[in-house]
């Protein structure tokens, strides 16, 4: 699926990647100053974890990878000693190293889905598959390696875990992998595999970058055999994660309190931005409680009209079997609230 993160502005026409933000070329090209903008394209919690003061020698030391953070995360994630635990600088790294660690492969990735999957994997050289869901049975015999994203980024689809670890049982058979991105998954309902990856070729990809809002910080996590994670460690290199980031990491997983907080406010701020869109006649047709997705056949107009307005969307152009959709994060505070709440109606009562 392609995704346009924005179009038009000036008489210009503006075509993003396969990403969200890109706020810095939006202003430029629709002539409105950065601070006037609602980026509500990223998926990303607006108000994110209040990062602490980091002292002085966390500067100034080489981060050490028996600190503390090891054991939290274990402990945040559920995992036992027997699983793989490896702290990672995000998981845009580790899915860019994954597919050096096999020979030659067939790999499924999701047709509506974060694209650097399918790249990382076509880069290096491997016969990538794009599957809907629906076909994925069928095509399971015929792949070496499986790509997951659960909630599924943007369509919010959940995979349960059954689901999940029987696809990974026929994939070990030969060999195979499973590889579950669960970017999204603590804004969701999904049951994380991680406890379940002492199990060879069960992989799961984690974030700080979505549910804690610290996109910034680069960091995430891999769980899988010890030896899978010894690989992908040997090839990121030393000292890849650095120590204000291990810092900054170990304190916000340790926050149980912070996270039990958040969950509540999310759902309930997502909640609203459903009945917002649905309001308007979008059909609010997948979510987590982090975005929510509209396939709508106007869907380029729409992003277009209110990025003119100073909201940055995600949009999906679409394809013949997939349909045109729109993206929508939460917005920060009151005011952008109100923003989205004004503008998005008229834009849409504009195309009927």
């Amino acid at each position: 699926m392609n995704d346009l993160s924005f179009f038009g502005g000036a008489g210009a026409h503006v075509v993003a990647n396969e990403h969200g933000g890109q706020l810095n070329a939006a202003a430029r090209a629709y002539q409105i100053p950065i601070e006037q903008w609602v980026d509500i394209s990223t998926g990303i919690n607006p108000n994110g974890y209040p990062v602490p003061s980091i002292p002085a020698n966390v500067w100034q030391r080489l981060p050490e990878a028996d600190d503390e953070l090891t054991l939290v995360s274990r402990n945040w994630s559920g995992v036992g000693e027997n699983v793989g635990c490896l702290a990672v600088p995000g998981t845009q790294a580790v899915l860019q190293v994954l597919p050096q660690l096999r020979a030659r492969s067939r790999v499924g990735v999701p047709a509506i889905g974060y694209a650097e999957h399918a790249r990382a994997w076509r880069m290096a050289g491997h016969e990538v598959v794009e599957l809907m869901p629906e076909d994925i049975d069928a095509a399971l015999p015929a792949l070496d390696v499986l790509v997951v994203i659960n909630p599924n980024n943007p369509t919010g689809q959940l995979f349960s875990a059954d689901t999940l670890l029987h696809w990974h049982a026929q994939l070990s058979l030969r060999q195979g992998w499973l590889v579950v991105d669960e970017a999204f998954i603590e804004a969701s309902d999904a049951q994380s595999l991680a406890p379940q990856c002492d199990r060879d070729g069960l992989i799961v990809l984690r974030s700080l970058g979505k549910f804690f809002g610290l996109a910034g910080l680069r960091a995430g996590l891999v769980f899988s055999t010890e030896g899978l994670c010894h690989a992908v460690s040997e090839k990121l290199g030393p000292w890849a994660l650095s120590h204000p980031a291990r810092f900054v990491m170990a304190h916000a997983l340790a926050n149980n309190v912070w996270q039990q907080k958040n969950r509540l406010v999310l759902n309930a701020d997502r909640q609203r931005l459903s009945n917002l869109v649905s309001a308007v006649g979008l059909p609010a047709l997948g979510h987590c409680d982090l975005f929510v997705y509209c396939p709508h056949p106007k869907a380029v107009t729409i992003a277009d009209a209110l990025a003119k307005q100073a909201v940055l969307i995600r949009c999906f152009m679409g394809s013949l079997n997939q349909p045109s959709a729109l993206r929508f994060g939460l917005p920060a505070g009151e005011e952008q609230w109100r923003h989205l709440e004004t503008v998005l109606p008229k834009i849409i009562n504009s195309l009927r």
